[in-house]
């Protein structure tokens, strides 16, 4: 028996033809990613927080030095390269933005994973926050890195939408 505030993947799947289930195949999949760059998030910034700049700059080149070789005018390398020194620059507000942006999304990401409703008009809000200052930043600075992550964020907030629309109909249905 499932607890209040909590509907189980067989309960919202149950109620899925087979475009919404590949709605919800998408949104797992959504929640994933966003899982995954929130862990990301949350190490990179204890690490930029603890690492001196030589050593972040030792590590990134251990990672993308071979890949500088062959090709120097690379655009992920270069892009990575630019980023991070930039960001080591700013290094405590960069890493305390990085460590409260993962641990956010880490957060919301295991309440959509478990069904948890509140999970649910949380994370819409607050990617949509997110979404908003990537625009900011976007409209200051071209980025097609930003550009590329703020297209998959608004994707993820429309399927949490979506998804958030079957998960109320089947708590409904109960």
């Amino acid at each position: 028996m499932e607890g209040k505030g909590h509907i189980s993947d067989d309960q919202v799947e149950s109620r899925h033809p087979s475009r919404k289930r590949t709605l919800h195949r998408f949104f797992q999949l959504g929640i994933f990613v966003k899982g995954v760059d929130g862990g990301l998030e949350l190490v990179g910034g204890l690490l930029l927080l603890f690492l001196t700049p030589a050593t972040i700059s030792g590590i990134l080149s251990f990672f993308i030095g071979g890949e500088l070789k062959e090709d120097p005018t690379d655009l992920v390398a270069n892009l990575l390269l630019h980023t991070t020194g930039r960001v080591v620059q700013a290094k405590v507000s960069a890493s305390v933005f990085l460590i409260v942006h993962g641990a956010v999304k880490l957060l919301l990401v295991a309440g959509l994973a478990a069904n948890r409703l509140w999970s649910y008009p949380t994370a819409i809000a607050v990617f949509a926050g997110f979404t908003i200052y990537q625009i900011f930043q976007l409209w200051h600075q071209r980025s097609l890195f930003l550009a590329t992550v703020t297209v998959l964020d608004v994707i993820v907030i429309l399927l949490v939408l979506e998804e958030y629309r079957q998960v109320k109909m089947a708590s409904l249905a109960l």
